[in-house]
């Protein structure tokens, strides 16, 4: 477990680091920035503003698709606005803040090892 979570953490600064280079003018991204950009390149729409309520949903869309390889969501359909919209399979058990945070991390280093993004 221990060899695991170094892993985990090391992998999670590099992309921190590439991901706040690239995106945030060096600024460190948090974990919420990086969720909401992971919303923004599945949604496919680049170049626009989102409003407030647009940038929730954009982080909704994130969490669905990074914990969909958990069993939590499965995508449904794209709307007429091109939004994909995703299902429940199976509630989140509850975790706790520190646990919630693990899993977020792990889900994102793997979808961005998936997509070669870091390896």
């Amino acid at each position: 477990m221990m060899a695991r979570d170094e892993k985990l953490k090391e992998r999670w600064e590099i992309l921190v680091q590439k991901l706040s280079n690239q995106f945030a003018e060096g600024e460190d991204l948090d974990l919420d920035g990086i969720i909401y950009l992971i919303g923004v390149q599945e949604l496919g729409q680049l170049h626009r503003r989102f409003k407030k309520d647009e940038k929730l949903d954009l982080m909704h869309i994130a969490i669905c698709r990074l914990l969909e390889p958990y069993g939590y969501y499965e995508f449904d359909y794209y709307d007429d606005d091109g939004w994909p919209h995703y299902k429940v399979k199976e509630q989140l058990p509850n975790l706790k803040a520190g646990e919630q945070s693990i899993l977020m991390k792990e889900a994102i280093v793997s979808y961005f090892l998936v997509s070669q993004y870091i390896e």
